[in-house]
């Protein structure tokens, strides 16, 4: 899982300059504060790669519980951290100003979390169900799955709407499952299980427990 050489600043470059296309003034504090994390730790990553990705057997066996925090915020190279940070741009503005900074943080926390341990629920699964020990190896970095989850939000507060998958018009409460299975298909090396555990987890927040529960845990 090492980063791809000669292509840092392209991918980081564009990035930013979508950023300043948009304008930091119009960028929430929250989602604004998402991307300058995961852009410094890019640059200045904690540890390794292979030291912060989330496994069966590095997050359960060991237990390395400090990976499900830190896995979210490190990518694998730029492309990575640009498409997944293009999109928490554009979730985000939308998201933040409609349940407001405080709780999208707490959402963000939350299922960033959550999510690690979902995708560890389902690869042990996979190892159970296909007598496959190597899906305890499977390790993943990045924040697409909190933005799957964010994408089944989305579309729960704005309900009717249609996306665009690969040029197909999709409803947008089937769009998220589309674009499992079209991502997969594309570039087979991205993490089913990541991106399955966000959906799930946007689930859980919109037709499951997982709200009541988090509003419960506040105090609220």
């Amino acid at each position: 899982m090492q980063r791809r050489q000669g292509r840092v600043s392209a991918g980081l470059l564009l990035l930013l300059y979508q950023i300043s296309q948009v304008g930091l003034q119009n960028i929430p504090s929250v989602t604004l504060g998402v991307l300058a994390l995961n852009i410094f730790l890019f640059l200045n990553p904690v540890r390794p790669l292979s030291e912060v990705c989330i496994s069966v057997k590095e997050g359960f066996y060991r237990k390395n519980w400090q990976r499900l925090l830190l896995s979210p915020v490190h990518h694998a190279d730029d492309w990575h951290l640009y498409y997944n940070m293009i999109s928490m741009l554009w979730k985000g503005i939308m998201l933040e100003k409609k349940l407001k900074s405080i709780w999208f943080a707490y959402i963000i926390v939350v299922f960033s979390v959550l999510i690690g341990v979902v995708y560890m629920v389902l690869e042990f699964m996979l190892v159970k169900i296909l007598d496959d020990p190597s899906y305890e190896m499977n390790c993943a970095v990045g924040f697409s799955g909190v933005l799957f989850a964010l994408k089944v939000l989305n579309n729960h507060y704005n309900p009717g709407r249609v996306s665009s998958v690969l040029g197909l018009q999709i409803p947008s409460k089937y769009a998220c499952w589309v674009e499992l299975v079209a991502i997969h298909l594309i570039s087979p090396g991205t993490s089913f299980a990541g991106h399955l555990a966000g959906i799930l987890v946007g689930l859980m927040y919109t037709m499951g427990p997982l709200k009541k529960i988090m509003k419960a845990c506040a105090g609220i």
